[in-house]
């Protein structure tokens, strides 16, 4: 026996369409993005690379502890609403966001730097010359 189905060609168009109802509050539930970041090892040291897109410099601050280090930012909220005009939606994360990760060998703090251009962090991290085991003569 056949089965007889009914198609309506409004629903197979509109299919999908008001799947998401649009909100018009203030975007509340906005998850903080990952921080993105590459790290390069080569003999001297470490080059680590982080995506910051939208944060200021001095929004940044980087912090080094042996083979540790950790990297924070904030991206601060600008109210920049006219007269007449509200805000129906903002998808956009203000809030802080930080990254610790632990490298293979410690780091020279007295040497290292940094550079922050178009939203990339770039970070030169010169390794710390090991201490060399040192043999004592017994008198």
């Amino acid at each position: 026996m056949a089965n007889i189905i009914r198609r309506d060609p409004l629903d197979e168009l509109f299919r999908g369409f008001f799947v998401r109802p649009v909100d018009f509050g203030q975007g509340t539930g906005v998850e903080a993005p990952e921080m993105r970041v590459d790290v390069k090892e080569n003999p001297d040291g470490y080059q680590v690379h982080a995506e910051l897109p939208g944060i200021r410099k001095e929004d940044i601050h980087v912090h080094i502890d042996g083979p540790v280090v950790s990297i924070s930012a904030e991206r601060k909220q600008e109210k920049e609403v006219k007269d007449g005009e509200r805000v129906l939606r903002t998808e956009r994360y203000f809030g802080k966001v930080s990254r610790s990760f632990q490298l293979g060998q410690e780091v020279d703090e007295g040497t290292a730097s940094a550079k922050f251009a178009d939203g990339v962090l770039e970070l030169t991290l010169p390794k710390k010359a090991q201490a060399q085991a040192k043999r004592l003569t017994i008198d």
